[in-house]
């Protein structure tokens, strides 16, 4: 049941007067039930109790950190059709659309729990004493990573489940022993604390300390702002946009005690077609694109905004090949009228730049909150000097660049801001002859595509959902897959520690049966 108020651990309070309510872009109406922003003395309780269950929570074993995370993706699944009702009427998003992201964030609460049950991903390394060497003796060293503290997750305008209450970060810092408060999205803040219920009743479940998380409501950015400079607070999670993640960077930078902010923000992911493929694929890779541009009302972060391609007929056909296409597709809802108007508004600004001509805009009549795509071109050197139009319109629009040559088709790339992913579109070994171009593309981006489409992140090890700034604001860390835990980590070594007290990670007989990198070699044998 949906109260509206905030989880300071697991107590429900709700001291402010400041009130808020949801709304369904679908029906372009309020939803019914009132939420209620967290006070200044709620967001220091919810701090105080973080700092506390921390000092508990980090000395926890792998197996239950393990229990505790698979038994809040149960307690997800136990919510059933009320937590997917809730989370349509929010969003404007299809049925189907919640269920898949349901799947998807129980899915990574499992692959955290199975991590952290394992117990390899501390990196144990130990290298044993020489007291013989000469001319000095070599102490005993051994290393392993631990967790940070208290982490403060904000919740994702485009994810309401797989990036937001329980998403990612969230599953990713509780694992590695942080406990989490989530600042709660506005705009799905009844689907937040659904699932903010269903962490509480894992977290009892399984005996976890109180203050291992908190859910906290705010209809603005006040509450937000006051985590970041909570001195218990030790690392931040953001996904959204880059004034947003910027403005919460800076603030971190700003304290006392600066902490991390990991955020993963803007990007328009660009896609190089190559001449042969255009030739041959032209009219497939129309299609193909402008089913991806509209995917989910463009209201992805890996949604491809900008199509980069050698001047010449090949891609004069494409363009009017995807314009074609994409005025086919019937017009969608975004996810709440302050999305819709920002698209509109950044749409109107990038068709205001002098020399970028629209091929195409969606001109029938739409529902409210319907965004009506379009698609824009551009010549290569005006778009190198234009930095405006590098910025992110965020929905259903895509630009076409077209270059000269390769030799200005690299350097448009070598231009552009840090991206989330690159795609290569070629055909045979057409992509040899593009080494350069290729090159530089790997330069600005965190993933690399080869002949598909950006839309769609697969949360495997492999995955790096990051890049160089400002898709995100430290590209040697990954947003999403198991390897996102090091993002809530830091190396501690202990030096001449007796056997007895040191972590089980790190003991000579290895209970926990772990590999380790013992004197430069990886083994799960005992010392």
């Amino acid at each position: 049941m949906i109260t509206g108020k905030n989880y300071i651990g697991t107590a429900l309070s709700a001291k402010g007067d400041v009130t808020y309510k949801t709304f369904n872009p679908k029906l372009n109406t309020e939803n019914q039930n009132t939420f209620i922003e967290a006070t200044p003395a709620e967001i220091e309780m919810a701090c105080i109790l973080a700092e506390r269950a921390f000092h508990r929570f980090k000395t926890y074993s792998g197996k239950d950190k393990a229990e505790f995370l698979n038994a809040i993706a149960d307690e997800i699944l136990a919510l059933d059709d009320e937590l997917i009702q809730t989370y349509c009427s929010e969003t404007g998003l299809p049925e189907g659309r919640a269920k898949g992201e349901r799947g998807r964030t129980v899915g990574q609460l499992r692959a955290f729990a199975e991590l952290v049950a394992e117990g390899s991903w501390v990196e144990a390394s130990i290298d044993t004493a020489q007291p013989e060497r000469q001319p000095m003796p070599k102490s005993d060293i051994r290393k392993m990573m631990v967790p940070l503290g208290p982490v403060v997750v904000f919740g994702a305008s485009n994810f309401p489940l797989a990036y937001s209450t329980a998403g990612g970060d969230t599953a990713a810092a509780l694992a590695a022993g942080c406990p989490v408060i989530v600042k709660s999205h506005p705009m799905h803040a009844g689907t937040g604390e659904l699932v903010a219920s269903a962490i509480i009743k894992a977290a009892e479940r399984t005996g976890m300390p109180n203050g291992v998380f908190s859910n906290l409501n705010s209809s603005g950015i006040e509450v937000g702002a006051q985590l970041v400079k909570r001195p218990e607070i030790k690392a931040v999670g953001f996904t959204g946009s880059i004034k947003g993640g910027r403005a919460l960077y800076d603030l971190a930078a700003q304290r006392e005690e600066p902490i991390p902010v990991f955020a993963e923000m803007g990007s328009i992911n660009p896609v190089v077609i190559l001449p042969e493929a255009l030739k041959n694929r032209g009219e497939a890779l129309a299609k193909t694109y402008a089913s991806s541009i509209t995917l989910g009302t463009g209201q992805f972060c890996t949604n491809p905004g900008l199509i980069l391609g050698i001047k010449g007929d090949m891609l004069s056909n494409f363009i009017t090949k995807l314009s074609e296409e994409i005025i086919k597709i019937e017009p969608t809802c975004m996810l709440h009228p302050n999305i819709i108007g920002a698209y509109k508004s950044n749409k109107e600004k990038a068709l205001a730049q002098p020399e970028l001509t629209l091929s195409v805009d969606y001109a029938s009549e739409v529902q409210a909150n319907y965004a009506r795509q379009a698609i824009t071109t551009v010549k290569g050197s005006t778009f190198i000097e234009n930095p405006t139009l590098h910025q992110e319109v965020f929905g259903p629009f895509s630009m076409v660049v077209q270059c000269e040559n390769a030799t200005q088709l690299e350097q448009v790339i070598s231009n552009l801001e840090g991206q989330l992913t690159g795609t290569v579109i070629a055909d045979n070994n057409e992509a040899s002859n593009y080494t350069e171009v290729i090159s530089a593309l790997q330069n600005r981006v965190g993933r690399i595509i080869y002949n598909g489409v950006p839309t769609g992140v697969e949360v495997c090890p492999s995955m790096v959902h990051g890049g160089p700034y400002p898709s995100s604001t430290d590209s040697r860390f990954t947003a999403v897959g198991i390897h996102s835990i090091k993002r809530w980590v830091r190396p501690f070594s202990y030096q001449d520690w007796p056997n007895d007290l040191l972590p089980n990670e790190l003991k000579n007989e290895n209970p926990l049966g772990i590999s380790r990198l013992v004197n430069n070699q990886q083994t799960t044998m005992k010392l």
